[in-house]
């Protein structure tokens, strides 16, 4: 008999991300309104985030069956308290997702004690004292929206609208109303409000709550937004419908509170949902899944997976936080793998004996936040021989943790760039890195649902296991796209020296800009010369990629061969027939002109059949010399300007 599982609280995220289309799930309203940090400092920092762990850990388990929770972790001065309520519009499905944003935003606070997060679906609140029964405080405050002004007959509307919500919502059993009232005069503008008292409030207090909040957000208008952030509730009005469509069974509404004594839910506006739309939607979602599980199992050419399903589907890979803090020594510096702007990697070995990597993230703006789920997302999805595994993660704590297979040989650039250490690859372990790289970028490109791309090939995220075997790491800057699309336009995140120039000059993301990145790594891999600015000052003014070109017009490549070859008979004829043609194959890759740049596995054909006769490769760009990024670039998000060993994702 198999043992019985309890999908968890981070299995769930997943799920949510990966199996429902977006069209079923809806807008999770999950962009943040506002964090309010306290002004105190913890006793004990190390307590007091251990306490924070046991309570979110306890929240977790309440909100993914109710939409709401409460919790304390006790311990003196540095007992915590916390709160998790999403509003009453929500699915389920939408909460899990729109706690688990909040529960990213709130340890910014640290090393405060205490915080609240107002998100557009949710809420989220920590302290050092239980204020579950507080309902005002000196922190209440009102944010308006300035995009408009409006008619006075909008206005008339609005206040109405805030009028029967406030009525409403105390008699409701999660503290919940909303409303749409038709502004006279129109056709289709209509003032849109919602209210939700934390389900901690009795009826009298959410009513006070409620009107307190009233009086404060209608003096927004004649602005066409407002929202009221209390202790105790959350109000919001607009001329813009961001109401999510009343889901019946499946809403929170329709969930039993926790500790509420609230009588049934009245809803301002009721909605039926007749049984075809039903129909629809079980056909919509079976299709889906459907079609997802076909698609991977006919997936077929360059780099097959090595085996079916997606390992986070396996409740039994996801991971407590206490866990992982213990397997890796309380993350002790001893165990450290290697860091980087993205955070830091440590070893941690698990109580089964297994030996794992974690990265561990503390957001500290809203990039990093949006890269850690976008690696989620990405990675959980495809599975491939030289794609870095991923066997599980944990959102519970102060930080979010992704685990990874740990690769004994840490990651190329550890041994390329380093004298002594490059001694250990000879040509062939060279040649086979180069081969599993190149494999990977096909699979990414040509074997998935959507086209991947990576967007950051370098040799740092070029990860090495026990056989030398490359394995292509960090996805948290990967962005995807159909195949009808012939690019994507994304702000400009990579690392200096391995971007494309169109992609850089335009943000104009196509495959060919991993491409571009593939051939700057095999110029790196040949000459044992990082293409950096900071790191080309060594030995030019000139970049690694001008001085290849250079030389390859000079026909004098063999020169910048990186002299740890020399140990391994390079010179042999057919060894130094395939290292040129190495050197070709990487200056097609980095050609200016993307149409002119080979596919990844047009690449693989020019190098492993050595008879095929390549093409002359068009000058590479001159960008490195012209172009200087600061933070004014214009569509620039996260541009690296230095390569830092980091041997793990960062």
């Amino acid at each position: 008999m198999k043992k019985s599982r309890t999908v968890s609280f981070d299995i769930i995220i997943i799920l949510v991300n990966l199996l429902l289309p977006d069209a079923i799930l809806g807008e999770p309203r999950a962009q943040l309104v506002q964090i309010m940090c306290g002004n105190q400092l913890t006793q004990n920092i190390t307590i007091s985030i251990s306490n924070f762990v046991a309570t979110m850990e306890k929240l977790s388990t309440q909100m993914i069956t109710s939409g709401f929770g409460k919790s304390f972790t006790s311990s003196g001065p540095n007992t915590n308290y916390g709160l998790g309520d999403c509003y009453g519009d929500l699915s389920l499905q939408e909460c899990v997702f729109c706690y688990a944003v909040a529960r990213t935003i709130l340890p910014r606070c640290f090393p405060f004690n205490g915080g609240r997060v107002f998100l557009d679906g949710c809420f989220m609140r920590a302290e050092n004292y239980s204020f579950f029964q507080e309902y005002t405080g000196p922190n209440d405050r009102t944010v308006c929206g300035n995009r408009t002004q409006k008619s006075s007959a909008f206005q008339v509307s609005a206040r109405q609208a805030v009028v029967q919500v406030v009525s409403a919502a105390p008699n409701n059993k999660r503290g919940y109303a909303r409303s749409q009232v038709p502004v006279l005069g129109t056709t289709n503008e209509s003032a849109y409000v919602i209210a939700d008292c934390w389900s901690t409030l009795s009826d009298s207090d959410c009513r006070a709550c409620l009107e307190n909040a009233s009086a404060s957000i209608l003096g927004c208008l004649p602005w066409s937004e407002g929202r009221a952030l209390n202790a105790g509730c959350f109000m919001r009005y607009s001329d813009t419908n961001f109401l999510n469509p009343i889901q019946g069974n499946g809403s929170l509404n329709s969930i039993q509170g926790n500790g509420s004594s609230r009588g049934k839910i009245t809803i301002i506006i009721v909605a039926t949902i007749s049984s075809i739309l039903v129909l629809v939607i079980g056909a919509v979602i079976g299709v889906y899944i459907w079609n997802r599980r076909t698609i991977q199992k006919k997936r077929k050419g360059y780099g097959a997976a090595e085996k079916p399903g997606n390992p986070l589907y396996d409740s039994c890979l996801n991971f407590k936080y206490s866990t992982l803090e213990k397997a890796t020594g309380s993350f002790d510096e001893a165990n450290k793998l290697g860091q980087g702007g993205f955070g830091t990697v440590y070893k941690g070995v698990l109580l089964d004996g297994r030996e794992i990597a974690v990265k561990r993230l503390f957001f500290n703006n809203k990039h990093r936040a949006a890269d850690f789920y976008n690696e989620v997302n990405i990675i959980s999805s495809v599975e491939h021989k030289n794609l870095v595994r991923l066997f599980g993660c944990s959102f519970s704590g102060p930080e979010s943790l992704l685990v990874y297979e740990l690769l004994p040989n840490k990651s190329l650039d550890f041994f390329i760039f380093d004298p002594s250490k490059g001694k250990a690859l000879n040509w062939e372990k060279r040649f086979e890195i180069i081969i599993g790289t190149a494999e990977g970028l096909v699979y990414l490109h040509e074997n998935t649902k959507t086209k991947i791309v990576h967007r950051d090939i370098k040799a740092s995220n070029i990860l090495l296991d026990s056989i030398f075997r490359a394995k292509i790491a960090d996805f948290g800057l990967a962005r995807s796209f159909q195949e009808d699309k012939s690019h994507i336009s994304t702000a400009i995140a990579g690392t200096l020296g391995y971007m494309a120039p169109e992609y850089l000059a335009h943000g104009q993301l196509t495959e060919k800009a991993d491409v571009y990145s593939f051939g700057v790594l095999l110029l790196e891999i040949v000459t044992g010369r990082q293409n950096n600015r900071s790191k080309a000052s060594q030995y030019s003014s000139d970049s690694s990629l001008t001085i290849v070109w250079k030389h390859f017009q000079q026909l004098t490549v063999d020169e910048l061969f990186d002299p740890n070859l020399m140990l391994h008979n390079y010179s042999n004829i057919d060894v130094k027939k395939e290292i040129l043609r190495v050197i070709h194959v990487g200056l097609l890759c980095t050609q200016e002109i993307p149409s002119l740049r080979p596919s990844m596995s047009k690449a693989i054909e020019m190098l492993v059949m050595k008879e095929e006769h390549l093409p002359t490769p068009t000058n590479p760009p001159y960008i490195y010399e012209t172009i200087e990024l600061n933070d004014n670039h214009p569509n620039l998000a996260s541009v690296a300007t230095t390569s830092q060993s980091t041997f793990y994702p960062i």
